[in-house]
């Protein structure tokens, strides 16, 4: 859920909201996002399935829409692993400026150059040498990445809560007046659930837990990511603010280890958080990886996309087709340089509140089928979250909403989405659900 937005893209998100807005639009998004996080967690206790949506979905919805829901929430996660490919150049050069030589040609104004493109390619390479060998070496790679950026976070917003300074804070919101604080709310709240997006993925790796772990409890893994996710993003936000003037952050386009290298005077502390979003970075490109390769297994078992992507490597039992076809959709979007990051967290809001309100429609029509054996309390907390999901799609795609889908938003849905209308004419008509792994049993 946490990768390097907090730093490559602070100056973004208190340009569009200032410290109060961004914090509160973050804060709010997490918490508007609860009925869904619960949702998913009672389907994934009944329906422990790499498919996610798709088999949340199928049985309710009829087998097109079930897969559009299913191939746009690939989308939500196939779409962080370019941006975190992309990014790491984008971190790396804050490091070593020598990554900005040598350019190639240029995207939308922003100059790609080698260095760059090849650090983003051998990451991509990395990642996708790590999940063929398998879900445990994976496993393990992202708890050392993750408690080691948790660690190194608490070091350094406790420093910025110590020494900074409330004077900072003013004006609380980009845009002044009534009005204008509701809009600066507004214009982060769109961006908010692709920032938040990865809690649900726990039901996409559901089928490689272990044997003994109870299927109750990923419920409250679900709600626990959710609530550290969206304190992580608050924290930051504030202690950012506090250190450093929000507005000359905004106008000279720093980023967060500027702000507290200025701060701080200290070169040190901003290496520090550089590496920090170092591991956050490999850790949510692999996190992500994950639960878009395990997506593309669970729906092209079902038959829905070509069957290949259904395959197993016989050795490590890992969906070695799945992962190849990222590591290629993840290559060839690297080209694309730092023109991706901003329309990316737009087109990813998108397609995540697409899958969201899918798994509530899909748990509400359970529960009306099923009965009393569904609870009641299920069903209303999936109906807010299906306002809440559906909100998300209004805001991105109603023309008239500040902040909604421009041109280059709408061309890259599109071609998601024609990709996924070919995948679904390959589809092998009547073919049955594929064996599952012993991996992706166990």
């Amino acid at each position: 859920m946490v990768g390097v937005g907090w730093v490559v893209l602070m100056d973004d998100w208190l340009g569009r909201g200032g410290p109060a807005g961004a914090a509160f639009a973050f804060l709010a998004g997490g918490l508007l996002l609860l009925p869904i996080a619960s949702t998913y967690g009672r389907l994934v206790r009944e329906i422990p399935d790499a498919g996610g949506e798709i088999a949340y979905a199928e049985g309710v919805f009829p087998a097109p829409v079930a897969f559009a829901a299913a191939w746009t929430m690939v989308l939500s996660y196939a779409i962080v692993c370019p941006w975190e490919a992309v990014a790491v150049g984008n971190l790396l050069a804050r490091l070593f400026p020598w990554f900005n030589e040598l350019p190639l040609y240029t995207v939308a104004g922003k100059i790609i150059t080698a260095p760059r493109v090849a650090a983003g390619l051998l990451l991509t390479g990395a990642i996708a040498g790590v999940n063929y060998r398998g879900i445990r070496l994976s496993g393990v790679v992202q708890n050392v990445l993750t408690f080691g950026l948790l660690s190194l976070f608490a070091i350094f917003t406790a420093l910025g809560f110590i020494r900074g300074n409330t004077d900072n804070l003013p004006p609380l919101f980009a845009q002044p007046g009534t009005v204008g604080a509701l809009l600066s709310v507004l214009l982060v709240l769109q961006v908010v659930p692709y920032f938040m997006t990865g809690f649900e993925s726990i039901g996409k790796e559901s089928e490689e837990a272990r044997a003994d772990f109870d299927p109750r409890h990923f419920r409250r893994a679900i709600t626990i990511a959710l609530i550290v996710g969206l304190s992580f993003y608050v924290i930051i936000i504030v202690a950012v603010c506090l250190v450093f003037p929000w507005k000359r952050l905004v106008a000279e386009h720093l980023g967060t280890e500027v702000a507290f290298a200025r701060a701080f005077s200290s070169s040190a502390l901003a290496k520090v958080i550089l590496f920090a979003a170092f591991l956050s970075l490999v850790k949510i490109f692999n996190g992500n990886f994950v639960a878009a390769t395990r997506l593309l297994h669970g729906i092209s078992r079902r038959g829905l996309v070509h069957g290949s992507l259904a395959s197993i490597d016989t050795r490590r039992h890992t969906p070695a087709m799945a992962i190849l076809l990222m590591a290629v959709l993840t290559a060839g979007a690297v080209f694309l340089g730092d023109a991706l990051l901003v329309p990316v967290t737009e087109v990813g809001s998108l397609a995540v509140g697409v899958g969201w309100l899918s798994t509530c429609l899909a748990f509400i029509a359970r529960a009306r089928r099923a009965g009393p054996t569904w609870s009641r309390e299920g069903a209303a907390t999936a109906s807010i979250g299906a306002v809440v999901s559906l909100s998300i799609i209004v805001m991105k795609a109603w023309p008239s909403i500040p902040g909604s889908f421009t041109l280059p938003e709408w061309i890259a849905f599109s071609l998601w989405s024609g990709l996924g209308l070919i995948f679904w004419s390959l589809r092998k008509r009547g073919a049955r659900e594929a064996p599952r792994p012993k991996e992706l049993q166990a």
